[in-house]
């Protein structure tokens, strides 16, 4: 089974500049993570599946209450924290979208993408 949680929006404040760890701005979280499929007749009640009202927990603390200087940090804390927290959990994808982006030249956004497999 594949849950989809798609264009979380979350005021932080991450970024090589200064500015960017003083103003904040928005970033665009988009995350997938899977279960095995044998699972999928067992779901009867909550606690048989992942709550994915949790995983969205996590993620707002992490981009919430943290600053990193680099996205693929901060993806990268996101995939451990989940996967240490849901065991069931065997593969994940996370992106993340930084629309305001300070480059001097014309771009709507910057987005980095990981994943990550159960070993």
């Amino acid at each position: 089974m594949k849950i989809h949680l798609h264009d979380m929006v979350f005021y932080g404040y991450h970024g090589v500049h200064p500015e960017e760890r003083k103003l904040g701005q928005r970033f665009i979280v988009n995350l997938t993570f899977q279960t095995k499929d044998s699972r999928d007749q067992k779901i009867k009640h909550l606690e048989d599946t992942v709550d994915y009202t949790k995983v969205y927990d996590i993620i707002k603390h992490i981009l919430e209450e943290r600053n990193f200087h680099l996205l693929e940090v901060c993806a990268n804390t996101l995939l451990d924290s989940i996967m240490a927290e849901f065991p069931e959990i065997i593969h994940i994808k996370v992106k993340i979208k930084k629309p305001s982006v300070p480059i001097n030249g014309s771009l709507s956004s910057v987005e980095v993408e990981m994943d990550r497999d159960r070993e």
